[in-house]
């Protein structure tokens, strides 16, 4: 999997991407949710065709530059952080409707948690790449004076994998234990009922609020923090789940930033058409089990990023 990474080789890429993000925030925030509003049917897929032809239009200038085999990189890391989120946004679903929160104040909470998944991300992806490159098996026996073997093997990828085909395998037997969640007893809603006191009652969509001349947090604030760690337990699988597919930490961070990017749009689609999903678990228990696989034979055997494409694209 050693690869030369873009960023190294095509800067402008770089640029391209912090711009074309960065002004799209601004705009969603600044612009078209400047008021906290109810996101109709209407305006979620208006914002989730743009994002996504964001993501292909990117993916083109990858093609352009890098050539076809980061195309296909990009784009199966992006589809598989993009079916993963699925599973992460019923459970954002389930998290508002436990803390009763009002409809046009979901997206200033999407919005936040999303910043807060752009860093989170940036230091997983590439803290990871760091780590597998100094994990690989005959690197760490040339270190001691032994002879490697004749198929290199890397020991994180590999317990990625093992822990993907049991995420898998757990997915696929997954019911239906997050309704009875007290999401008011997770980590992220400790988190801020330690450091601050907080408010019985909402404040519109203010993160805090004032009661008898006392600063408070208001509700609102322990939500985001409960869909942030939510993210960020989501993410234990995604992650490794993109390595499978790339090594070049701006191949992986590009495709999870933009399909992360769409999931406010996508949210509002899914949370009136949830009962479409009945069978989300086996697809993404399918998908998890592939990776998981495609991580463990990798030394021995390659999967092309593009037949990893065709099999993420049927299931």
């Amino acid at each position: 999997m050693n690869q030369h990474p873009i960023f190294s080789e095509h800067p402008g890429l770089i640029i391209v991407f912090a711009v074309a993000v960065v002004i799209m925030l601004l705009l969603d925030l600044g612009i078209f949710n400047k008021k906290s509003h109810v996101v109709s049917n209407k305006e979620a897929i208006t914002w989730s065709l743009v994002w996504i032809s964001l993501a292909m239009i990117f993916s083109g200038l990858i093609y352009h530059f890098a050539g076809a085999s980061k195309f296909y990189e990009f784009q199966s890391a992006y589809w598989i952080e993009k079916a993963l989120s699925v599973d992460n946004l019923f459970v954002f679903i389930l998290v508002f409707k436990f803390f009763d929160v009002q409809n046009e104040n979901k997206h200033k909470v999407l919005f936040w948690g999303i910043i807060g998944a752009l860093v989170l991300r940036a230091i997983f992806i590439f803290s990871g790449a760091f780590l597998i490159e100094l994990t690989y098996l005959n690197k760490l026996l040339s270190l001691v004076g032994v002879e490697g073997f004749k198929y290199d093997i890397n020991l994180i990828m590999t317990a990625f994998g093992l822990f993907l085909v049991y995420a898998g395998i757990k997915s696929w037997s997954a019911g239906d234990e997050d309704d009875d969640e007290d999401y008011n007893d997770t980590r992220g809603a400790r988190l801020i009922r330690k450091f601050f006191s907080v408010s019985d009652k909402y404040d519109g969509d203010k993160f805090f609020t004032y009661e008898n001349g006392k600063k408070l947090a208001t509700p609102l604030l322990v939500v985001v923090a409960v869909i942030e760690f939510t993210d960020l337990l989501f993410a234990v699988d995604s992650i490794p789940a993109i390595f499978a597919i790339s090594n070049d930490p701006f191949i992986l961070y590009t495709s999870n930033i933009f399909a992360i990017l769409g999931l406010r749009a996508l949210f509002f689609l899914l949370d009136n058409f949830i009962h479409l999903f009945s069978k989300l678990q086996y697809g993404l228990a399918i998908i998890l089990s592939f990776i998981g696989v495609k991580m463990i034979v990798a030394p021995f055997y390659h999967i092309d990023s593009v037949y990893s494409l065709i099999v993420i694209g049927g299931v």
